[in-house]
């Protein structure tokens, strides 16, 4: 059996806490926490269960999850955010993979991952359908993740496996937080890529979004819920152009 070191980012993680940690230390023989800053119960729960996280201000989340990643003592490494809970199934999964022959370096294994907003499991949550399959668990040495300021990934794998089990990925839990994380998401967009300073081209993305997510990747079937992913994702392609108009507007004057 290899030794696994998990990763976890937290930031006001307080509310899903203890129900992601809980299975992660089944699998865990080094557990690294990375805060950015929380001001909630966060602290006090990792202290809960033996860990002391380690203070980083947030830039990316690769960046974020890079440096988690920089402070382990194995090989071996599983990232996870605190707001995704692996079940039973994904414990005893990983649990095999550890106890069997060390996978090549350029091995990774994806997760099932869906999506539950406010609380209901939804077809899609721009810019990613429900299930997707991340990268997670994977050799530090070859892997690591990339700095796209939103929807980074873990790359330099060569081969994958999907992990047997279900992780719920409980996000945007209240409407606030919906349009609270639109806004966050749309300004790093903004601030970290280039993006063609166009109303018109917003215009046409927004539309566009509307049909691809709302009618045709099946939003329409969520009910109120669809009502709303299909919101932020109409209002997150017309706002990272909305922005960067403006910025590029601003500086001429």
């Amino acid at each position: 059996m290899f030794p696994l070191s998990v990763c976890v980012l937290t930031f006001n993680s307080a509310r899903l806490l203890k129900d992601v940690l809980l299975p992660l230390k089944e699998i865990a023989d080094e557990l690294i926490i990375v805060d950015s800053g929380s001001s909630d119960e966060t602290l006090d729960i990792c202290q809960q269960f033996g860990v002391t996280p380690v203070y980083r201000a947030y830039t990316t989340h690769g960046e974020q999850m890079n440096y988690a990643i920089s402070l382990v003592s194995n090989q071996w490494v599983l990232c996870m955010d605190s707001d995704e809970i692996i079940d039973q199934k994904t414990v005893e999964e990983i649990k095999k993979i550890k106890s069997g022959s060390m996978p090549a370096p350029d091995m990774a294994f994806r997760i099932s991952r869906h999506w539950f907003v406010l609380g209901k499991e939804v077809h899609n949550i721009y810019p990613v359908t429900s299930p997707d399959y991340p990268v997670r668990l994977f050799n530090r040495e070859c892997v690591g993740f990339n700095s796209r300021p939103v929807d980074d990934a873990a790359e330099g794998y060569k081969n994958t496996a999907v992990i047997a089990g279900f992780v719920k990925h409980d996000t945007f839990f209240s409407i606030h937080e919906v349009f609270n994380k639109l806004n966050g998401y749309t300004t790093r967009l903004v601030k970290y890529k280039r993006v063609k300073p166009s109303l018109a081209r917003g215009l046409f993305s927004a539309f566009g979004s509307f049909w691809k997510w709302y009618i045709f990747k099946n939003g329409w079937k969520d009910g109120k819920v669809g009502v709303v992913t299909g919101t932020y994702a109409v209002a997150y392609s017309f706002m990272k152009y909305l922005k960067a108009w403006y910025q590029h507007d601003d500086k001429k004057h």
